[in-house]
């Protein structure tokens, strides 16, 4: 079968700011119009209804991982000086093979127990409370981005993987920088990536090497020592995949928290009502997934030919799949443009779907849960700072990134 044409031209900039800004009445008329879009700017297929969605993300002829079909078309020369990065990325679980992907996450999901998330409730709420104190002692405004919503998950996450938390600054500073190979893939920033991931990657060799020589405790690294033990993975595997889960550890959660408070901001109504009625707060949580954009699109590769919709796609063709436009379909959530956090949780895919589902979905709820009913416990008049503004910037196609969002307690 031959690739199916567009019965109209694309009318949209994909590219641009205004359109990254809002994207969803963009979304809205694709969804109704163009629901499996090629797009000549991203050189790649776009998908925007929930149902192709649910579809792709479960289908195993399409594969994870940014380093795979834009690396290629990266200039020859400057691909080779990048196959560290590119040797790193590939062992990321969620950017393996499938059978490599289900062999990680069988190992982790021996840590990310219902009983193990729980049971670090008390830090999380003794991390919130540290975190609070030190902006309430500020006594003027404060960023809760860079103050309150990346060092409580990131916190989290180190303590998780044995890391001390004094080093918490470095890790954060990582993240960042890894950042690059998710957006533009500017080769610039993916030579910082890159030495940012090597970087990383020693650092958790000298912390796994400590856990080898007896150093104890029930964390993520005992896990992967054990199956390194037992044959499963071998090391330059385990210090790829704490790269990973120190990045995406925190970054998700960052983001909800802070575009939920943002969210919040927006819509006073929405946080009178919230104040008043705490019981409502993981209800508003699974809004702020669906309707913030946490997670706006993630990326798949055609490894064989797929039909979708009337279109072929051909094998070793990119895929943008829009988590955001999935959670703002009209076939499964009702007037999907406003924020309610007394909606029903629905089937938004925010931490994606079937095997791709994110293993620390629950972690991350219960961070945000636990931060939004202190911060309104304890400062329930929690308020924009005057005279400063949310600062936005844009992080490639269709994706901005809350920079800063200056708050009073």
């Amino acid at each position: 079968m031959q690739q199916a044409t567009n019965p109209q031209p694309l009318t949209f900039d994909l590219l641009s700011l205004e359109t990254a800004r809002n994207p969803h009445p963009m979304y809205h008329a694709l969804r109704t119009q163009q629901p499996i879009l090629w797009s000549p700017q991203l050189h790649g297929w776009v998908l925007t209804r929930h149902a192709d969605i649910s579809q792709v993300l479960k289908d195993p002829r399409l594969v994870a991982g940014p380093m795979t079909g834009q690396f290629e078309r990266l200039p020859e020369d400057i691909r080779k000086q990048l196959t560290p990065l590119r040797d790193a990325v590939n062992m990321w679980m969620g950017h393996t093979t499938n059978e490599g992907h289900l062999r990680f996450q069988a190992l982790l999901k021996r840590y990310f127990t219902p009983r193990t998330v729980e049971n670090f409730r008390p830090r999380i709420q003794a991390l919130t409370d540290t975190l609070l104190d030190a902006a309430a002692a500020r006594g003027s405004s404060f960023d809760m981005v860079k103050d309150l919503a990346i060092p409580l998950p990131s916190n989290v996450i180190a303590e998780m993987l044995g890391v001390p938390l004094a080093d918490e600054y470095l890790l954060q500073r990582w993240s960042r920088d890894l950042g690059g190979i998710f957006t533009n893939f500017n080769p610039e920033q993916l030579f910082q990536s890159q030495k940012s991931v090597l970087e990383m990657m020693d650092y958790m060799r000298e912390v796994l090497s400590q856990y080898r020589r007896g150093a104890s405790g029930e964390n993520i690294l005992e896990v992967f020592l054990r199956a390194q033990d037992e044959g499963l993975v071998t090391e330059e595997e385990i210090l790829a995949n704490c790269v990973l889960l120190l990045f995406a550890g925190h970054e998700t959660t960052a983001r909800l928290i802070s575009r939920g408070l943002a969210l919040l901001f927006d819509h006073p109504e929405q946080l009178a009502m919230l104040r008043q009625q705490p019981s409502l707060i993981p209800q508003a949580v699974e809004e702020m997934l669906r309707y913030g954009d946490v997670a706006g699109m993630t990326t798949r590769l055609t490894v064989a030919p797929v039909e979708l919709g009337g279109q072929t796609m051909q094998p070793y063709q990119m895929v943008y799949v829009m988590l955001a436009a999935a959670n703002r379909d009209p076939s499964l959530f009702p007037d999907p443009d406003r924020f309610d956090i007394t909606r029903k949780p629905g089937k938004h895919v925010a931490f994606g779907y079937g095997s791709f589902y994110c293993l620390g979905a629950a972690l991350a709820r219960l961070e945000a849960q636990v931060f939004f009913e202190t911060l309104l416990r304890r400062f329930p008049n929690v308020r924009p700072a005057k005279g400063a503004s949310p600062v936005w910037e844009q992080q490639g196609p269709l994706n901005m990134h809350l920079v800063t969002l200056p708050v009073e307690l």
